[in-house]
């Protein structure tokens, strides 16, 4: 196995987490030993407990990769770890970039400048579709790349908005790319795969958790300049975003919304905090006209 292979390999293991795998990392690079480090030697890298050890010990010394990847390649699924040049600048720049991505489509789209995160919540308004539809078409006109993560709501509009008008779009998912959540959102999915790209840190054939949806955020934020949070209730998915993409360095734009609408009061607070207002695209534009 080479370098790749082995770091895929360990993404694999049960008890291998991203903390995990940087202990791993930090003892040995190139992951040289990771087949013939003793019991007791593990025991001394990572402080997990001895149940989850062996979990991990189990997966380690039992799992067949190579026949793993044979059948994400007969699915058209590619593998891009943190080693590969190809790797998204953006995405590497941040505190945790997931070690391993499993990619399907157009994996060419990690390579462009202009990328814009677009969340918000599942039950949008008249107005924030409205609003939404307005802002981003002149965007997807002009070659901005719009990421969002395949939910029920604004993600799903935002998808379908790109896609109408020929554009580019990333879709990331918080399981894995064989299981697609919400199912309701398979042929979406679908349609990303054949016109844009879709991807994931989960191994393929896992399903989705809770626990991975925080996770899927920063993936979202960490691949954008800014992210753009269109309608959001006071406690959201798309505020973790935006704290994300805040604690990253990225931009934060928010769609202004009626002081009375649930669904509004998260990215009016976003404003109130100092995210950028936005009315028209021409307002995100104007952000990136040097690049």
């Amino acid at each position: 196995m080479n370098k790749n292979e082995k770091l895929i390999h360990l993404h694999h293991c049960r008890g291998a987490g991203w903390k995990t795998i940087k202990m791993i990392l930090a003892t040995d690079p190139s992951l040289t030993s990771l087949f013939t480090k003793t019991y007791a030697e593990w025991k001394e890298i990572l402080p997990i407990p001895s149940n989850k050890l062996q979990l991990f010990l189990e997966d380690l010394h039992s799992h067949d990769t190579i026949e793993k990847l044979k059948q994400y390649e007969n699915n058209q699924i590619h593998c891009l770890t943190i080693f590969d040049e190809d790797y998204p600048y953006l995405l590497k720049q941040i505190f945790d970039p997931p070690w391993v991505l499993y990619l399907k489509g157009d994996k060419q789209l990690l390579a462009k400048k202009n990328t814009i995160g677009v969340v918000g919540t599942r039950n949008p308004t008249t107005y924030g579709l409205e609003a939404l539809k307005s802002i981003l078409t002149p965007l997807v006109k002009k070659k901005f790349v719009i990421i969002s993560g395949v939910a029920v709501g604004i993600d799903a509009i935002a998808h379908k908005i790109t896609l109408n008008e020929g554009g580019h779009t990333i879709g990331v998912l918080g399981g894995g790319l064989m299981q697609v959540y919400p199912k309701t959102n398979i042929p979406l999915a679908r349609l990303i795969i054949e016109k844009g790209l879709l991807l994931s840190e989960t191994p393929p054939t896992r399903r989705s958790e809770p626990w991975m949806f925080p996770l899927r955020n920063r993936i979202i934020s960490g691949l954008s300049q800014g992210i753009f949070v269109v309608e959001a209730k006071e406690r959201s998915g798309s505020l973790i975003t935006a704290q994300a993409a805040l604690e990253q360095g990225r931009d934060i734009f928010a769609l202004p919304g009626n002081i009375t609408s649930p669904e509004s009061i998260g990215t009016n607070q976003l404003i109130q905090d100092g995210a950028k207002l936005i009315l028209t695209s021409a307002h995100i534009e104007e952000e990136y006209k040097t690049i």
